[in-house]
């Protein structure tokens, strides 16, 4: 593979990281404002209707953070896909956020910062800041022969 298609293939799996992202903050959102508006609507304690209200509050702001990463991710992902200057830190800075989401996103992580840290990413976004200098890889370790 070029590094040109790693590139590729690594802002696609952004897009991917930031839709499953956007998609369980929507299932968390929903399922804790049901809760959350369950209990406030059949309690009748005091105290049973503050957890209610902190479990809407809750979903508020799960939902606020999931959107903030998912965003990120399709920025990412976007940029990256356009091959601009900004697409290697925006891809450092999402890889190592998304190592924390086990199992697909510690994956993507690792995948993305071997990539990105590595000489084909580093060559290829060095080659889109020199702006049509011509790109060529390393030459294979004497190991290889």
């Amino acid at each position: 593979m070029t590094a040109k298609d790693h590139n590729k293939l690594l802002s696609i799996f952004f897009f991917i990281q930031g839709g499953l992202t956007l998609l369980g903050g929507l299932f968390v959102v929903v399922v804790y404002g049901i809760m959350g508006g369950a209990m406030l609507t059949t309690s009748r304690r005091n105290d049973e209707q503050f957890m209610g209200g902190m479990f809407l509050v809750m979903a508020v702001v799960i939902g606020a953070i999931m959107l903030l990463f998912a965003g990120f991710y399709l920025f990412g992902g976007y940029k990256m896909l356009k091959e601009q200057k900004s697409g290697r830190v925006i891809g450092i800075i999402g890889s190592i956020l998304s190592l924390l989401s086990f199992p697909l996103g510690t994956a993507l992580g690792i995948y993305g910062l071997w990539f990105l840290l590595g000489d084909l990413g580093r060559g290829l976004y060095e080659q889109v800041a020199n702006e049509g200098a011509q790109y060529t890889p390393p030459p294979p370790p004497n190991s290889w022969q």
